[in-house]
């Protein structure tokens, strides 16, 4: 087996977390123990929506868009009041600004945002696009606005689309993609019914080896976590679509060469629970129910009874699980690819110990090492910035000209955006880290682009959080600290979050662990 050499094998650590500590490790389905392949099946989403929006009366044109993987990216806002897809930082300041296809610069921003600042807390009218299956929705707005805005038929307003005596709203436009993302996600058990056609669901499972990621190596590490704690699935997933994935990753002939032994895959968790609609789980929940595996229904009545092997159960609570399992918050690490609905409400609310799985991270980690010549300009311009202010106080009627260094800054931040995407890195913006960058930092305790990493750390491991200094602490030296001149040249963004030439935050094991709150 390989080590964790390479950074898209490493766990990374925001809060220290001792491994032999952990006596119960939980996992989401969709986009954690199930990882889709991409772009394959966003492209299959897409298409979906695209044909549910045609046929509640939208123009047929919008079918000749295809999904872009290198547009989206996670943790965009969309604007619901003017239709722009915006990236900003935790406070709300905007990082980039595009109507549909077309990024807007210096005046075009300052219409319709004049402090380049949004209210994050105005749900109304900004949506965060957090999830992986959030990346379709995000494209979608950006084709929706592109064809709206060049179509001749329509007259373009600030807030949305006239066509004659009709008018379209940004707000509606949401309405309707909402509606049709809430259609196409429809569970399986809806589609057997007869009430829906279109299910990506359904259309996933007619063809799993198309759209699912299938690992020897899943069975094989749940199998070792079992033997030292306990193992349990929470995801919101109806059953009949759980117990096909399921079986579908835990189904490896000898041909297969899984180094386990075959076996049923509900037998590899202590607890299973369906249905949960996260984040309310992580709340007052729903009802406890148990689920009739042979038949995939729902048995009468609310289950009050003890935990069976390999019982099946539908909705309920995080604190149903922990009864069930006999575990208190912090005896779980619990693992998901949703930054609100996984993380920041078990968090938050329960105190389980987090992990969130970032598949981008593969590709964050490519830029980040083959790019290394950008980041160092940056940073040696921030130091050629500092400096020339270095010997200036304020009797100075000196103004140092530095439009040029500031034209260089924004062209060198905008090829290193560049090479993640049309949208930029998923975690920074140049020298600015974005929202999503923010709340992964402060809720999740380990992050990395795949569970399986946790095949090549032992369950004695304790993951150390390097040290966070604050900005006085980072930029003045311990041996100069009594003189003037002990102010470091290093500016506070790299202080703070990381000289480009350390790459990453390491992996790292010592003797003291922190209580995990966030």
């Amino acid at each position: 087996m390989r080590g964790r050499g390479s950074g898209k094998d490493r766990i990374f650590v925001n809060r220290s977390l001792a491994l032999e500590k952990i006596k119960c490790f939980g996992f989401d389905m969709d986009y954690t123990l199930a990882m889709y392949k991409s772009p394959d099946y966003e492209e299959l989403a897409f298409t979906l929506l695209l044909e549910h929006l045609v046929a509640i009366g939208y123009p047929p044109e919008i079918l000749a868009y295809k999904y872009d993987p290198t547009f989206p990216t996670r943790g965009l806002v969309f604007d619901a009041l003017y239709g722009n897809l915006l990236k900003v930082d935790s406070h709300g300041n905007l990082l980039v600004c595009a109507h549909g296809f077309r990024f807007l610069k210096g005046a075009e921003i300052l219409h319709y945002y004049p402090n380049k600042f949004i209210q994050r807390d105005d749900m109304k009218r900004f949506h965060i696009l957090n999830t992986l299956f959030n990346l379709t929705e995000a494209h979608l707005y950006a084709c929706l606005v592109d064809f709206f805005t060049n179509c001749s038929r329509y007259v373009n307003c600030d807030t949305g689309y006239k066509h004659g005596n009709l008018f379209m709203s940004f707000r509606s436009m949401y309405q309707d993609v909402r509606e049709a993302m809430d259609h196409v996600h429809l569970s399986v058990g809806a589609v057997g019914k007869g009430l829906v056609v279109g299910c990506l669901k359904e259309k996933t499972l007619e063809n799993l080896e198309k759209y699912v990621v299938k690992d020897p190596r899943v069975p094989l590490l749940l199998s070792r976590m079992k033997e030292v704690g306990k193992v349990f699935l929470a995801t919101n997933s109806d059953y009949t679509y759980t117990d096909a994935i399921m079986s579908y990753l835990f189904n490896f002939s000898n041909e297969d060469k899984a180094d386990v032994p075959r076996r049923p895959w509900r037998s590899y968790f202590d607890l299973i629970v369906v249905d949960t609609r996260k984040p309310l789980f992580f709340a007052e929940g729903t009802v406890l129910r148990q689920v009739d595996t042979d038949t995939g229904k729902l048995r009468m009545g609310t289950y009050t009874g003890p935990l069976q092997h390999c019982a099946v159960y539908s909705g309920g609570s995080s604190d149903v699980v922990c009864d069930l399992l006999g575990v208190k918050g912090k005896d779980i690490l619990y693992m998901g690819d949703h930054i609100f609905g996984d993380i920041l409400k078990s968090k938050k609310r329960q105190g389980w110990r987090t992990f969130l799985v970032v598949p981008e991270l593969a590709r964050e980690l490519q830029v980040w090492t083959e790019k290394s010549e950008l980041f160092e300009e940056l940073r040696s311009l921030d130091l050629f910035l500092a400096e020339l202010y270095q010997h200036l106080d304020s009797g100075s009627s000196e103004r140092p000209d530095i439009s040029s260094i500031k034209r260089r800054i924004q062209k060198v931040t905008h090829e290193m955006d560049m090479c993640y995407g049309k949208m930029g890195s998923l975690f920074r913006c140049g020298s600015r880290q974005t929202l999503f960058a923010n709340q992964l930092m402060r809720y999740a305790d380990l992050y990395a682009a795949s569970f399986i990493n946790f095949l090549y750390y032992p369950f004695s491991y304790l993951f150390r959080a390097p040290p966070v200094l604050m900005a006085h602490e980072s930029t003045v030296e311990h041996s100069h600290r009594d003189s003037g001149d002990g102010v470091t040249a290093l500016p506070p963004w790299l202080a703070q979050h990381g000289d480009p030439g350390q790459q990453v935050p390491q992996d790292s094991s010592g003797e003291e662990e922190d209580d995990g709150e966030a």
